[in-house]
């Protein structure tokens, strides 16, 4: 029987190829990074000692270097395993969990009649191919001449041309054979209250539409009138064709970035997928050298299309002019991202000089200015940020409050936990250093009030009206006191301490996972560290969640060096529980008072931080009572900060210091 595209589709990205792979090779551990999808192995198809069969699941496809062979999830079972096509269909479907689809004789006919359709969408692209070729066809090459595009360029793309004529296409598929229903079919006619039809692109430059397999199912049409009601007119709805699930030079940009022997280290398509605006912007940068662009069909990006740009990659750059309307199409498409995103899964935008498109970039000034603005993308947080903080001045409690709320809001729609907190975080970070300035400068007397660009104003506060001391003042003095001084120290330790218990043994993982995950780290060592170890961690079962295992992982992964540096350190210390040697038993309950005291000192900070800004807003409005309230507040938490570091002290010296080694738990 047959089967639909959509359900070879669908089982193929429900199950990762390495898991098909998977039953007849072991994957090199040195080179393989799970956490990436990465697979390396020695050829199944050929005999060899090291490893050059490469898979990546984000592709789904396969590739040796060493004898060649290529291919997917069926390929490799049919090639390898020696199974029909049918059979190799069941067993994906059955790993996927889909059951087979039975056989229906009206899709059979559907599938039958959408095979017809592309035949005379193909008909049609070759006519238009060879108009622009006639006497008919001479303004359109001069404009493409004057465009820039080459010879090859214009083959490449399949252009062509629509002659000025409401028959001339329409009798051409006649003479061909074309039924009248299949020629409405295909969208190539307008017929609606019209007695009779008529050829729907007339006088247009006409760039073919490709499916993902390669096949037109569409055209747009660049008008040579400068009187046509519209610039560019897209083939309408079809039973090929749905604008919203399509990006323009789709297939030849995924073909660009996985091809064999290019990836991700790749010049030309380097490693990721550019959207950019329009049909001309991709033509352009192909002829550049910048392959790996598609764009959306002359409108705004829809989910569909960000869902098939992250198939390819899993950060795509949006591009945009850097005009008003760019920047509106990019917070647009910002706004449309945000609930879908997942752990390694984003956008980032460049923003191009204003006035400028990408085929004005590489066409007057070569690629170099475009890989500039390309090297220079934005992640999305940053675009969100900077939109929100150009909208005004934030020079009073209220302004501030709702620039806030409206970060916040923003933030609440992103649907997965974990990316969601760390947002809510990186906002709570940038509007700390953001109004911090302002609280530190009115501690000196001197007034500062900001715009959305940063920028200051000065001038001077009466002396008299500056009621009690600056709160930004008490907290220079407790800064230099030795217990505050003691906790930054101990801040860094005690992350060292959580960290590398947790490599050394990871044990911990197979009880507490979901805690460990969520483990929140000041430093950005650590954090990258964290996201490595929680990768290796959730590509293994439990039993073979070893520390050799995981070590050798990171070391891979470079982090080698920070490991013995968390090492010397703790060893330093003399903080034992969390080295190698430590018994089980032992490391969890050193792991657990870390723990306890790193949430604790978290929730201490993030409380002085709030309480300096409601002081400072106080001062501000001449609150004389709620400042002295604020700051004894203030200062409970300083005490209790200090209590806090005491009994970390004490634990440390006379906790669980019981000198067992492992394997001596029990003596």
């Amino acid at each position: 029987m047959r089967f639909s595209n959509t359900f070879l589709d669908d089982i193929r990205d429900r199950v990762p190829i390495s898991n098909v792979i998977a039953r007849r090779v072991s994957w090199d551990k040195r080179k393989t990074n799970v956490s990436r999808g990465d697979y390396w192995a020695c050829c199944p198809f050929h005999g060899e000692k090291s490893p050059s069969f490469h898979c990546e699941d984000r592709k789904g496809r396969y590739h040796c270097f060493g004898c060649g062979v290529t291919g997917d999830h069926f390929r490799f079972l049919t090639e390898l395993e020696g199974l029909s096509f049918p059979e190799a269909v069941q067993q994906i479907a059955d790993m996927a969990g889909v059951p087979m689809p039975l056989a229906d004789p009206v899709m059979e006919k559907r599938e039958k009649e959408r095979g017809s359709l592309i035949d005379v969408m193909e008909m049609a692209t070759q006519f238009f191919q060879d108009q622009l070729q006639t006497a008919n066809g001479a303004r359109a090459r001069a404009y493409l001449r004057d465009r820039g595009l080459t010879g090859r360029t214009i083959e490449t793309f399949r252009l062509g041309y629509a002659p000025d004529s409401r028959n001339a296409l329409k009798e051409f598929l006649a003479g061909k054979g074309v039924l009248k229903e299949q020629i409405e079919a295909c969208g190539l006619v307008v017929h609606e209250n019209v007695p009779v039809s008529y050829d729907r692109f007339r006088d247009r430059i006409m760039f073919p539409i490709l499916s993902s397999r390669e096949k037109v199912i569409a055209f747009g049409g660049r008008a040579m009138s400068s009187d046509a009601p519209a610039k560019y007119l897209n083939s309408n709805e079809t039973e090929l064709f749905h604008k919203g699930n399509v990006l323009y030079n789709f297939a030849r940009a995924r073909r660009a970035i996985q091809g064999p022997g290019r990836g991700d280290q790749d010049d030309n398509a380097s490693g990721t997928i550019i959207a950019v605006e329009g049909y001309m912007d991709v033509i352009a940068l192909y002829q550049a050298g910048v392959e790996n662009a598609v764009a959306p069909l002359g409108t705004a990006l829809t989910e569909n299309q960000l869902e098939l740009l992250w198939k390819m990659v899993p950060q795509p750059v949006l591009c945009f002019d850097g005009d008003g309307a760019g920047i509106r199409a990019a917070n647009r498409a910002a706004e449309l991202a945000l609930p879908h995103l997942k752990p390694g899964r984003t956008v980032r935008f460049a923003l191009l000089p204003d006035g400028k498109d990408p085929d004005d970039l590489v066409r007057d000034e070569g690629r170099a200015p475009f890989d500039k603005v390309m090297s220079q993308a934005k992640p999305l947080s940053e675009m969100l940020w900077s939109r929100e903080i150009n909208t005004g001045k934030f020079d009073t409690p209220e302004a501030r409050a709702e620039l806030e709320g409206r970060l916040k809001q923003l933030v609440a729609v992103i649907a997965d936990e974990n990316v969601r907190r760390h947002y809510q975080q990186d906002i709570r970070d940038r509007l700390n250093a953001f109004f911090q300035p302002q609280f530190q400068n009115r501690s000196s007397g001197e007034r500062r009030s900001f715009n959305g660009n940063g920028n200051s104003r000065n001038g001077r506060d009466n002396a008299a009206k500056a009621g009690p001391k600056s709160p930004s003042l008490i907290s220079d003095r407790l800064a230099r006191s030795g217990p505050v001084r003691g906790h930054r120290d101990n801040t860094a330790l005690r992350e060292s301490v959580l960290a590398l218990t947790v490599v050394n043994h990871p044990a911990l993982m197979i009880d507490d996972y979901d805690e460990i995950a969520s483990i929140e780290y000041d430093s950005r060592e650590l954090q990258r560290l964290w996201s490595a170890m929680l990768g290796a961690a959730a590509a293994v079962a439990g039993p073979h969640l070893t520390r050799e295992y995981l070590t050798e992982r990171l070391e891979f992964e470079g982090f080698g060096a920070l490991i013995k540096s968390l090492d010397q350190q703790v060893r330093n210390a003399r903080l034992w529980t969390a080295t190698e040697e430590a018994a089980m038993e032992d490391a969890r309950e050193g792991y657990r008072q870390a723990l306890a005291f790193h949430k604790r000192a978290k929730a201490l900070r993030r409380q002085k931080m709030e309480l300096e800004r409601e002081i400072a807003l106080a001062t501000e409005a001449g609150d004389g009572e709620a400042i002295v309230q604020l700051m004894r507040a203030q200062q409970e938490v300083h005490f209790e900060g200090v209590r806090l570091e005491n009994q970390e002290a004490i634990i440390d010296g006379f906790g669980v210091l019981s000198g067992r080694v492992k394997g001596a738990a029990n003596h």
